[in-house]
């Protein structure tokens, strides 16, 4: 349940400006914390911090626990002594500010941590042991890595048997131990440079809001190492059904993710270790979690692991508050955010009771002139974040470019706005500005704004279209443009709806 009236600012750490292909755990960051916090935000919020994909996608990750090593920033390296200016030149982006290049990011991160990892010291190593005593996951995703490495980067179920089994691998962790230290390095680095964004958020009156994908990739340290807590065939590795969403808003299809599906029944038996420890530690990163796709605790798609798209699945019962229940006993009352859009039913309406988790409500998706959608803000309930739209939406301004006409005019005319100036853009665009308004004094206790609807940008600014494989998760922005958003303006609305 939330208890303050506030706003925040959703902004992955891969979007903002930086020297080095993405956006880092720097000052950049800091910079950026400052100017929310300024506007009266009291809220940022950040896409999953784990390992992409090749993609660049941060819900498909291979680690639940880890924190890419492309957001650990090269100038915090050299503070701390580990390299050199000169050593960071190679890890310069001169290419476009406004897109980020996850694979020059990738391999020049890595190549400069390579240098750090020969320079740590004594002391050094002594803060990496205290850090796997206190994270017991780093050893089995340091030995992931190594072993992964090894293997000519493959995923793990096409391993030599000698690693493929996680409990072969620790038998024969001797020959991987020096690489498994290094990913150990990287690690602690990363949750060392985040610590310090979040303490200077915390400090600045910014909490952090966090975001946990519900599934893992089937290449995952966290397949690998609990194969029995996954829908999968122990021996030959095989999935006979794999997770999706069927058709629905954003895809006449379905979206065919791919994942493996969780084994509840094994799941229960060992009281959900795992999901508590997840938890657990996902709160150590941030304020508050928000879990995607949070209906598929009540009930969750399975598709035929054969299938070309995900129209044709099923509705399998999820944990639902057998989970909630373990996790409340061991944990307590959580700050954590369902995100509940899309297709569901009575189970979803009933677990989201049960828990009292606050879901989400996303006001493009109530334009509807013909429905009374929850979406429309009237609908709103006090324990909700409201949203102007979140990183699966078009922006604001290219929703009612794209929209029809009916559509249109309903949405104007449901937010006030009487001008015949809908379709200008930019940082003072009226119409949008009668929208998030109108978010704004809804009676959701918090309110999420997209940076790109902070800035009023058009539809090349998307971060990311569902069921699209490509150019997703690229979008970045720079100082300048950070420099120009209309901060009085909206540290007006914080104020004048009473969200600061």
């Amino acid at each position: 349940m939330l208890n303050t009236r506030a706003s925040g600012v959703l902004m992955h750490l891969s979007s903002l400006p930086s020297r080095y292909a993405i956006g880092v755990m720097g000052d950049e960051a800091k910079r950026f914390i400052d100017k929310i916090a300024a506007m009266g935000f009291s809220y940022w919020q950040v896409l999953p911090l784990n390992p992409p994909d090749f993609y660049g996608s941060p819900y498909t990750s291979n680690a639940a626990f880890a924190i890419s090593h492309m957001f650990i920033s090269p100038d915090e390296l050299v503070k701390s002594g580990l390299v050199s200016k000169k050593d960071i030149e190679r890890s310069i982006y001169y290419g476009s500010p406004y897109t980020a290049d996850f694979e020059f990011a990738y391999n020049s991160r890595l190549e400069l941590l390579k240098i750090a990892f020969g320079n740590i010291n004594d002391e050094t190593k002594g803060k990496i042991e205290t850090f796997k005593k206190e994270n017991p996951w780093c050893e089995a995703y340091s030995l992931y890595c190594a072993a992964k490495e090894l293997n000519g980067n493959k995923p793990w179920y096409e391993w030599d048997k000698k690693y493929a089994y996680y409990e072969n691998c620790l038998k024969n962790k001797k020959d991987i131990e020096a690489s498994a230290d290094f990913y150990c390095f990287v690690q602690y680095i990363a949750f060392s440079q985040w610590r310090e964004i979040k303490l200077y958020a915390n400090d600045h009156g910014v909490k952090i809001l966090g975001d946990m994908p519900i599934y893992m990739s089937m290449d995952s340290v966290d397949v690998w190492s609990n194969r029995e807590l996954f829908d999968i065939d122990y021996d030959d590795f095989s999935q006979k059904s794999v997770a999706g969403v069927p058709p629905d808003y954003f895809s006449a299809d379905g979206q065919l993710w791919s994942n493996p599906l969780y084994n509840w029944k094994a799941m229960e038996k060992d009281g959900y270790k795992w999901w508590i420890a997840r938890l657990k530690a996902s709160l150590k990163l941030f304020d508050t979690v928000r879990i995607d796709h949070f209906r598929a605790f009540a009930s969750y798609w399975a598709v035929p692991a054969t299938e070309k798209t995900a129209k044709n699945g099923e509705w399998r019962k999820g944990p639902a508050m057998k989970l909630f229940d373990k996790v409340k006993d061991e944990l307590g009352d959580l700050p954590i955010v369902a995100e509940d859009l899309g297709t569901f039913g009575e189970d979803v309406v009933k677990l989201l009771e049960d828990t009292q988790f606050p879901g989400m409500r996303v006001i493009q998706f109530g334009f509807d002139p013909n429905a009374d959608s929850t979406h429309l803000p009237h609908n709103y309930p006090k324990n909700s974040i409201a949203y102007v739209g979140t990183h699966d939406n078009t922006t604001l301004l290219a929703w009612l470019w794209e929209a029809s006409e009916n559509d249109r005019r309903f949405a104007l005319d449901y937010c006030g706005f009487k001008g015949d100036n809908w379709g200008e853009g930019g940082f003072y665009s009226p119409s949008c500005r009668a929208i998030i308004e109108t978010v704004w004094r809804s009676p959701s206790l918090i309110s999420i704004i997209s940076f790109q609807d902070l800035c009023g940008f058009g539809s090349d600014a998307r971060m990311n279209v569902p069921g699209r494989a490509f150019g997703n998760w690229q979008f970045r922005t720079t100082e300048d443009t950070i420099n120009q958003i209309d901060e009085s303006y909206f540290r007006k609305i914080n104020h004048l709806f009473k969200r600061k």
